[in-house]
């Protein structure tokens, strides 16, 4: 339904951009760019993914877990498959979490390397959002100023959000009691049912039982957070270069990568918490209004169908099919094993 919800949404809002451009003047504008850095932009995409394998690879070598990168890498598109399609991204992790199960990974393990990257890559993004707010205010004042209050929402949620995993990691015990009183008000004002109210309160109180350990192990591997938040700047970064690599496809010059990344990140800070599957819609409708002065206005849109399908379709599409053949893997292992016991 949500893939089909994007679907829809993209379909529309392709519509409305092109719906005064002939087919055949879309399919000539997107041939004009250079082969050759459309190639390196889908590696930029491709390293993004990967820079997440190395992560939980580099995660699962800290806490003694033999895994291969590849297999890691088959947990970082299945992540990414199922952010894609959900709304604020919350199907991922829980995905991840469930493949790392089913290969024998320790749920306290995989459950730690999920909050660690989370942590890591929602403060990444609010940090070099507010350095380069910072340090180039004036080119995001330019060309982002139309989409300013979008800006303060998308700081707004991401800092609630950070604060809130925080508060989970740092005082669960806080977090408990405070989680616990959250479903005694649901439960009253009937908004959750009352023969639930047991199971999510048990499972609050393990769910902060468990981060509270992986709190206790940062603490104590300081070092290990550290080159999780520099490998997650990288892995970011990477993604934000692509609409750089989209403007050099096209020959262009004159705008410098800083000030192209720059509005890359506000974009990314405006709509990524969004409850929107994908972001669809309003992030073709930011890309647009922020980089119409940078691309022209002959080149903004066959750029605008390249950078979604680089750094959104290209990923879902890998997503998807190494979700359905690690599912068909899982179903063969699952029915093999008991005849083997």
């Amino acid at each position: 339904m949500n893939i089909g919800l994007i679907l829809v949404i993209t379909l529309f809002t392709l519509n409305l951009i092109f719906k005064d451009q002939e087919l055949s003047e879309i399919i000539s504008d997107l041939r004009s760019a250079d082969p050759l850095w459309i190639t390196i932009g889908a590696a930029a995409a491709v390293l993004f993914v990967s820079g997440e394998s190395s992560i939980i690879h580099y995660m699962l070598r800290v806490l003694d877990q033999k895994t291969s990168f590849l297999r890691c890498l088959k947990y970082s598109f299945i992540g990414f498959f199922f952010s894609y399609i959900t709304p604020s991204s919350t199907g991922g992790q829980p995905m991840q979490m469930y493949h790392m199960k089913k290969d024998k990974i320790k749920i306290g393990y995989s459950t730690l390397i999920m909050l660690l990257i989370t942590i890591a890559y929602k403060s990444i993004l609010v940090l070099l959002a507010l350095g380069f707010l910072i340090f180039n205010y004036d080119t995001v004042a330019l060309y982002a100023g139309d989409m300013k209050w979008l800006i303060v929402l998308g700081f707004t949620l991401n800092l609630s959000f950070i604060i809130l995993l925080l508060l989970v990691f740092l005082k669960p015990i806080w977090a408990r009691a405070l989680g616990i009183k959250t479903v005694d008000l649901l439960t009253k004002l009937h908004i959750m049912k009352r023969r639930n109210k047991e199971k999510y309160t048990e499972k609050l109180i393990r769910i902060c039982d468990t981060y509270a350990m992986g709190a206790d192990y940062i603490k104590k591997n300081l070092w290990v957070v550290f080159n999780v938040f520099v490998m997650t700047a990288l892995q970011r970064i990477c993604l934000f270069s692509i609409t750089w690599i989209i403007y050099k496809a096209y020959g262009m010059s004159g705008t410098s990568y800083i000030d192209i990344l720059t509005i890359q990140i506000m974009i990314a800070v405006a709509v990524e918490m969004l409850p929107l599957p994908g972001a669809a819609g309003i992030t073709e409708g930011c890309f647009l209004l922020a980089f119409t002065d940078i691309f022209t206005l002959e080149r903004v849109k066959p750029a605008l169908l390249i950078s979604r399908g680089l750094n959104f379709y290209l990923i879902l599409f890998i997503g998807a099919i190494v979700s359905f053949a690690a599912h068909i893997l899982n179903l063969k292992r699952d029915r093999i094993t008991p005849d083997l016991q």
